[in-house]
């Protein structure tokens, strides 16, 4: 099958990933002319303009969740090729999602593990931004006659409208609403309804320890609230036992055995590049992605922390520099800065120091000095964080301080 590509963000690349990797063949374009293109080889691209006659001529088009309701969209969805109406087994599969602020891939995996150990055949991604290889991926494994079960999906706060024509979902489960990419929401009112939106004609858990989803009750065909999960997890902090209270919601609408959840619940592991305990020379070292400024303050509320490690933000990403208020609150001893998603440091010293922090800070250039200092630290303090933005530094970060020292 051809298939048009249109948006090479992120949601873009991944989609001609999957596609070429499905045996499909591939036209791409984008209007930015300066987009980094690899492994692409095969495929016809055109960067600086659309090519309306080579879409329209494709036997099915993925549109990039940021054009979804651009001019282009309109022209383009109006011939009826949208892939999701093209290839339309996933629709069929019952389908869960799950969006919200923070939590969202912890949460999905809980799930999955439930759901698993039930017995039930699971197909589980979406959200490239959170670690998974995208939505189109979802919709081509889903037509690979594996008969699936269940489908679970991520669903990015951006893509909310997008995803709610993509996929036709059975229930929706919101960790929580807080404060993350507001350059697009403009305002928590506006992500609520956003929210509220996405909601409709979907059985709805909602977080009942978010005042924004207090308001939300009557969105859903059926709402069901969590609090917090009180029994035994592996997983660090107060906000694994609400993702762990989602999951088993979801759990329990499927009818699946008290048993069977508590069991996956408490085996469950956690997922590379999110929130993890590890030991380490007598130190408790917490790491994992913390990339606005709820997660980060759900974080610091758990431990003293004498070490704070922050992987810097982009340098557009203004809001995202509010994590570093927070470092300010709990005024470790020790502030250390790495690059994340962008070397934005200075930008974030400038920020520590107008705020008032007068303790030490650090630059660390790399992950190997970011491992060297942690283990450096560990020697002599007791609690140390790492986080931030930048989640495949941190998963790097992760994976070798977990290997013996």
């Amino acid at each position: 099958m051809k298939v048009a590509v249109v948006g090479l963000g992120k949601e873009g690349k991944n989609a001609v990933k999957s596609l070429l990797s499905h045996g499909h063949h591939v036209y791409a374009s984008d209007m930015n002319k300066q987009i980094e293109l690899n492994d692409f080889n095969d495929v016809d691209i055109d960067l600086g303009h659309h090519d309306l006659d080579k879409i329209n001529s494709s036997d099915a088009v993925v549109l990039s969740p940021g054009l979804w309701s651009s001019k282009i969209a309109e022209k383009i969805k109006s011939k009826n090729k949208i892939l999701s109406d093209v290839l339309t087994s996933h629709r069929s599969i019952f389908t869960i999602g799950v969006t919200g602020t923070n939590g969202k891939t912890t949460t999905c995996f809980m799930i999955k593990s439930i759901l698993e150990k039930s017995g039930l055949n699971v197909l589980i991604g979406g959200n490239a931004g959170g670690g998974f290889d995208g939505y189109t991926e979802l919709i081509l494994e889903a037509s690979s006659n594996k008969n699936y079960d269940v489908i679970i999906v991520e669903v990015c706060d951006m893509t909310l409208d997008f995803c709610d024509q993509n996929f036709d979902f059975d229930v929706a489960v919101v960790t929580n609403i807080g404060h993350d990419h507001m350059d697009f929401h403009k305002s928590l009112e506006n992500y609520s309804a956003s929210i509220c939106r996405f909601l409709n004609g979907k059985k709805a858990i909602l977080n009942k320890n978010n005042e924004f989803l207090l308001n939300l009750e009557d969105c859903g065909s059926e709402t069901f609230f969590f609090n917090k999960y009180d029994g035994n997890l592996k997983v660090f902090g107060e906000f694994n036992r609400q993702n762990a209270a989602a999951a088993s919601n979801v759990g329990k609408l499927l009818n699946i055995a008290e048993g069977d959840i508590n069991e996956a619940l408490k085996n469950f592991e956690g997922v590379k590049g999110r929130t993890t305990t590890l030991k380490l020379k007598g130190s408790m070292v917490i790491i994992g992605k913390t990339d606005n400024v709820d997660a980060t303050s759900a974080v610091f509320k758990e431990s003293n922390f004498d070490v704070i490690i922050i992987g810097t933000p982009r340098k557009g990403e203004m809001c995202r520099f509010d994590i570093l208020n927070e470092v300010s609150k709990v005024n470790p001893r020790i502030a250390a800065l790495f690059p994340g998603l962008d070397n934005t440091t200075d930008m974030a010293i400038e920020i520590l120091r107008n705020d008032g922090y007068r303790g030490t800070i650090k630059v660390l250039n790399n992950v190997e000095q970011v491992v060297d200092f942690t283990i450096q630290c560990a020697k002599q303090y007791k609690n140390i964080f790492i986080g931030g933005n930048g989640q495949q530094r941190l998963i790097e970060i992760q994976n070798t301080l977990q290997k013996p020292h």
